[in-house]
């Protein structure tokens, strides 16, 4: 499987991360969304990332689907099975999504020129931001995310948010006001499943 796309993409990291502890091999393509247009639209022409070309040569687009099929080829997921656990996993990975979301949103409307920004969008995705980083810094606290020893998809998410917020936008999200989060994302990023997907790999 050759997952294809930058990994200071939250979500292309998150799927490489996912891929990986689930046991696969998974060969990555460093190609960028904007850099290299033509080569991207060759294997996806959505020139979205992350896509996944699966060993049948199937293209499959959005971060979700592509750690779907990794569990399909597994047999297993990383989730819990049932009951609360799995109720608050999937919840906390839906903020996770939601931080990087919001996160990559910020970074995008910075990059617009002045005059075509507006303001009250502005202030509502930075609001969104910080909601779902607080939320975040409270499971973290009550031990609800953690650095393992096994990690769930939640744990995932939530590190890698915190992180790509770090690298990118880290005015946005200085550490001393989510210090139960930085700590967590910390200890994820000493992990060698993190360490083999670094975020700033080209």
């Amino acid at each position: 499987m050759l997952l294809v796309g930058m990994l200071d993409s939250p979500y292309v990291r998150r799927a490489a991360v996912t891929g990986t502890l689930l046991g696969l091999d998974v060969e990555h393509r460093s190609v960028s969304v904007f850099r290299h247009m033509d080569e991207f639209r060759a294997i996806n022409p959505l020139i979205k990332a992350p896509s996944l070309v699966a060993d049948d040569g199937t293209v499959i687009s959005e971060s979700l689907l592509i750690i779907q099929h990794f569990e399909d080829v597994a047999g297993r997921s990383l989730r819990p099975v049932e009951g609360a656990a799995r109720r608050r996993d999937l919840a906390l990975t839906g903020i996770g999504i939601v931080a990087a979301d919001k996160a990559v949103s910020v970074e995008y409307e910075r990059k617009r020129p002045e005059a075509q920004r507006y303001q009250p969008w502005q202030e509502r995705i930075v609001t969104q931001l910080h909601v779902a980083l607080d939320l975040l810094d409270a499971a973290a606290a009550r031990g609800e995310l953690t650095a393992g020893p096994e990690l769930l998809p939640c744990d995932i998410a939530a590190a890698i948010a915190w992180g790509f917020c770090r690298f990118v936008i880290p005015d946005y999200a200085p550490e001393e006001r989510w210090p139960a989060l930085a700590a967590q994302a910390k200890a994820c990023e000493a992990l060698d499943v993190f360490k083999a997907w670094p975020i700033d790999r080209e």
